[in-house]
């Protein structure tokens, strides 16, 4: 590092950005091709002149990129000349997790004039993946409403999701996208009578069930449903991804059939109770609900916000006095089930838990193994406070995307703009069987993200004994709740806080007294298995009311509000 580079680093890192900034920029002058350089410029400046960072980011990003890539063999001449090449480039970089060098192979493309749908959707994805959510989000728009096609405006749906005021918008564009692809005619009364001396019947509805990230919340309730007292259709694309289910429960793919031809096969089916457990995510089949095949139709698991159909009855959600602050948030009405949203069966294979790792590495490991676009700007800003607070701590980021060295560099110049060195952090892509499991055997406290809380990865490092420190927010929030009633299920509400001072408070109290940290670490796994997020036949027999008493308040045209359930089970 030379010597304006150094100078510059230790000033950024001290809190001194307006005495770096000069000295990067100087080097940028210098050497205008120095991608390092830029990255130090764009911390030195993201939070003194935000909109010029973005710029000065983006420059070094590209750089790079290309500088990998030529390493990796891409004849650079093409890239930026051949729209084909620039395109196939950017496919084979996507395919290998690494998004933010697809991003640039994409821009190039798109700027010679590839501006086909497919390739604004796969930049724009590139994009999403990589934590540039509010460019994805305009780029899915246009894109959707160039050519109204109904799959490219859901991953518009989704991205708000991501975005400032996240679960505001999120709620307005699904209302849009059913307001455009969720017509559909009047159904036709349905036939299904009531249920004295039959079984109800219930369909679940997912592009995938046995091979998807449902597996672990679905399994437990399809494995312990009551084959006494109802009958279980899955509708998936393709009868030959589901294996392994009990013998009784049906399987009547809809994958080569349109909506309405799929709405008929539901209706003929007899299904009582329809749920959908995608949302508006790839694969979504929710123009079949807006030909309302069953009488009452609910969605869950898979996505916790509104479907914006108004043919959706209802969606669940763990009790909270908070519901009624969140209702507007919802075309559908909110189910209370009772303590938690959903069960969840811990992955196989995990390993025996250890003691927290600080006591014998002698120094901290915070670790988040959240998706790079949960990994909003403020949280980052509330990380870097932690890291500072405890100075002889590192962060481990794990996810898929984090293989590629531009996304790492990236999220390195973001945390050094908060005082963070970049070797304090540590970065792991993807990983399998034992090796996944030993991940968390290094991690003492996991940090979770906001506003856009972890799911499946908040209860895989609680289920192998991690910690989890989260913030719900002072404001009612969906996502909040849901983050609330995770830790609260786990014994574990002390670690569910409320502001981000009182999170960094929080954090640097935890790991100020590894052995306090390790009493705690030794009641997670025991207490998260003995909760209500892992009573599987418990969840379901409260599940299975609740499908009953809709299906019955159907039969009855019963209107009236519900009320919360109680603590024990479903709904009251």
């Amino acid at each position: 590092m030379n010597l304006n580079l150094a100078a510059g680093r230790d000033a950024l890192l001290q809190g001194r950005h307006g005495d770096a900034a000069p000295l990067f920029a100087a080097q940028v002058e210098a050497n205008p091709g120095d991608h390092e350089a830029r990255y130090w410029l764009a911390s030195a400046l993201m939070l003194l002149d935000p909109e010029l960072a973005e710029q000065v980011l983006g420059d070094a990003r590209t750089l790079h990129a290309l500088a990998v890539a030529r390493t990796m063999g891409a004849d650079l001449r093409e890239l930026k000349t051949n729209v084909e090449y620039a395109n196939n480039v950017a496919v084979q970089l996507y395919g290998q997790g690494m998004v933010a060098m697809a991003s640039v192979a994409w821009g190039l493309a798109i700027a010679a004039g590839r501006t086909d749908t497919l390739t604004l959707a796969n930049y724009a994805l590139s994009l999403q993946h990589q934590g540039r959510v509010e460019e994805a989000s305009g780029l899915y728009r246009t894109a959707a409403q160039d050519n109204a096609i109904s799959a490219v405006h859901q991953f518009s749906v989704y991205a708000e999701l991501f975005c400032e005021d996240g679960e505001r918008r999120h709620a307005k564009e699904a209302r849009a996208w059913a307001s455009l692809y969720a017509k559909a005619p009047p159904p036709a009364p349905h036939p299904n009578e009531d249920l004295a001396g039959r079984k109800l019947r219930i369909g679940y509805v997912a592009p995938n069930f046995a091979g998807s990230q449902l597996r672990q919340f679905i399994t437990p309730i399809i494995e312990n449903h009551d084959a006494e007292a109802v009958e279980v259709v899955l509708y998936p694309t393709d009868a030959a991804t589901e294996t392994g289910w009990p013998a009784w429960v049906q399987v009547h793919p809809i994958g080569k059939l349109n909506d309405a031809d799929a709405a008929a096969l539901i209706r003929r089916d007899g299904i009582d109770v329809l749920n959908d457990c995608w949302g508006h995510t790839a694969g979504s089949r929710l123009g079949v609900f807006a030909h309302k095949p069953a009488p009452v139709q609910a969605a869950w698991i898979n996505f916790f916000h509104t479907t914006g159909l108004p043919q959706m009855d209802y969606v669940f959600h763990a009790a909270s006095e908070e519901q009624g602050a969140l209702a507007g948030l919802f075309s559908e009405t909110v189910w209370p089930l009772g303590p938690v949203f959903t069960p969840f069966r811990p992955a196989s294979g995990r390993l025996p838990p250890v003691p927290t790792p600080a006591r014998s590495a002698g120094e901290i490991i915070f670790g988040s193994f959240n998706h790079p676009a949960k990994l909003s700007p403020g949280m980052i800003a509330v990380w870097g406070a932690v890291l500072r607070g405890a100075p002889d701590s590192r962060l481990l980021l794990k996810y898929r995307y984090f293989a590629d060295p531009v996304l790492q560099r990236v999220f390195q110049a973001q945390f050094a703009a908060h005082g963070v060195a970049p070797d304090r952090l540590v970065f792991l892509g993807h990983s399998a069987g034992e090796d996944y499991f030993k991940a968390f055997q290094v991690v003492d406290l996991m940090l979770d993200s906001w506003p856009n809380p972890g799911s499946t990865t908040t209860l895989e490092a609680l289920s192998n004994g991690v910690p989890v420190l989260a913030m719900a927010g002072e404001e009612p929030s969906i996502a909040g709740l849901y983050t609330r009633t995770i830790l609260q299920a786990a014994g574990l509400s002390d670690l569910c806080t409320t502001s981000p001072e009182g999170f960094v408070a929080r954090a640097l109290e935890l790991v100020e007294d590894v052995a306090e940290l390790d009493r705690l670490r030794a009641r997670v796994r025991p207490a998260f298995e003995a909760g209500p997020i892992c009573d599987e036949a418990g969840f379901t027999r409260g599940l299975e009311r609740a499908y009953a008493e809709m299906f019955e308040r159907w039969a009855a045209r019963d209107e009236r509000p519900l009320v919360a359930a109680s603590a024990s089970g479903g709904a009251r």
